[in-house]
């Protein structure tokens, strides 16, 4: 399945009059069988953004039978009896539009961009996948094979790439945030087709998803659309699966070393958030913009502009449900040693939790969400994709008109307090990349 980063994919297709208004306004209604329904009507654009939101991620599998999300990710486009195997790109892009989909530790979504007049196919395409999604042998030894050929690609030959499996197993050890998305190739291989099935009756039915459609709709008829294909869909019939486990502080910081395919060494640190829509959590993303967003931001200025210790800087807040994770990352500069950054890095951090932010950079970092987030609501794309996860993670779909309010809430002291209680060195997981070659003289 063809793979685009969410920045590039939820740009498509930009509808500017969401930029001039306040509000998002939207209806909602739930069927019978508990699919719950959001529209969104923006006319300025002949286009409709179609999102299906299913309110399971990785940390909703078996530990023993890890991957699963991810692999329903590519396997719910395997067809139905209704379409034929592999058509479902196909289908799309020959109607004029795009699909594609993402999957995360919380939730998965599928979701299609198409001209307005061509909703209704939308709707029987999705439909199609939630009643009688193809989970059969052909379909699960093809994507097996893809999907282990994709962690080899991520996990082995991507520079760095091993974090993603390396850094949640320390800093989750009791929750299965400690699992990569992706998932175990030992666990799909002895998994057999009956695993699958029934993941898809337990997790992929109307009472576990959201159908969110923004676009040149009419309200009325489009209800009616969404009642003639998803109305008679089954309930289903398994609780869902949510660990209810108090993710655990680090007791002591854990630090280790990666030999990786690499030439040049770099630095991992992870620090525990509270959980998704907590209100230090938009304290923790203003944070992150004040660290590392773009070149005038601190982290950038102090070790790739200044002291050039290093090449490349990032910093950013993982917001989960159960609870987070903020990565802050730097790649050090030829002949630099690895253990001179991480202490820069934290003679930078210690400076915010003693010093602060004064008012104008902080006024700064407000016209950067600002902006960000207009922006974020000029596309039907992110409009459709941001309700639907307003109503499953945020208390409602209404929640989208509130979330700038949240981050004007936050003080200067705000910033600094949170850099204080969540950026502990004593909790939190530090990861020292060598390249293999140094393996030997270690």
């Amino acid at each position: 399945m063809r793979k685009f980063t969410l920045t590039l994919l939820m740009g498509v297709f930009l509808t500017l009059s969401a930029i001039a208004q306040n509000k998002i306004d939207f209806k909602e209604f739930t069927l019978d069988n508990g699919l719950h329904v959001i529209l969104h009507r923006d006319v300025s654009t002949p286009i409709i953004a179609n999102t299906v939101f299913y309110h399971v991620g990785s940390k909703n599998e078996d530990p023993q039978k890890t991957g699963f999300a991810h692999f329903f990710e590519h396997l719910m486009f395997e067809g139905s009896p209704n379409i034929e195997r592999g058509k479902f790109f196909e289908i799309i892009e020959s109607a004029g539009g795009t699909l594609n989909a993402g999957t995360s530790q919380d939730y998965t979504f599928y979701y299609e961009i198409l001209p307005s007049n061509q909703l209704e196919l939308a709707l029987y395409l999705e439909s199609e996948r939630m009643l009688q999604a193809k989970v059969d042998q052909i379909g699960v030894d093809t994507q097996r094979e893809v999907i282990k050929q994709e962690m080899k690609q991520v996990m082995e030959e991507r520079p760095y790439g091993s974090f993603q499996r390396e850094l949640p197993l320390r800093l989750y050890p009791n929750h299965p945030y400690k699992s990569p998305i992706i998932g175990s190739a030992a666990h799909l291989d002895s998994a057999k087709l009956e695993d699958f099935k029934d993941f898809y009756e337990t997790f992929y039915v109307p009472n576990n998803a959201t159908l969110s459609i923004a676009g040149d709709i009419d309200y009325v008829k489009t209800e009616e659309l969404v009642r003639k294909y998803f109305g008679e869909i089954p309930k289903g019939t398994v609780t869902p699966y949510r660990p209810n486990i108090e993710i655990e502080k680090l007791g002591a910081a854990v630090n280790d070393t990666i030999f990786d395919n690499i030439q040049l060494p770099a630095v991992f640190q992870g620090y525990l958030m509270p959980k998704k829509g907590h209100p230090d959590a938009y304290a923790l993303d203003l944070l992150s913009t004040y660290l590392l967003s773009g070149k005038s931001s601190l982290l950038y200025r102090e070790l790739v502009d200044g002291s050039q210790k290093a090449i490349q800087a990032v910093a950013f807040p993982n917001d989960l449900e159960d609870g987070g994770m903020f990565l802050i990352l730097a790649i050090a500069n030829m002949g630099v040693d690895i253990n001179e950054l991480n202490l820069s890095i934290d003679k930078i951090l210690e400076s915010v939790k003693t010093n602060g932010i004064d008012d104008e950079e902080f006024q700064k970092l407000i016209n950067i969400k600002e902006s960000s987030l207009v922006n974020e609501l000029g596309s039907v794309a992110n409009i459709s994709l941001s309700l639907a996860q307003g109503h499953v993670f945020f208390g409602g779909a209404s929640s989208i008109n509130s979330k700038l309010d949240l981050y004007r809430k936050v003080t200067p002291e705000d910033i600094q307090r949170v850099a204080k209680k969540y950026l502990d060195p004593k909790s939190r997981v530090v990861l020292t990349y060598l390249p293999k070659s140094a393996q030997t003289t270690e």
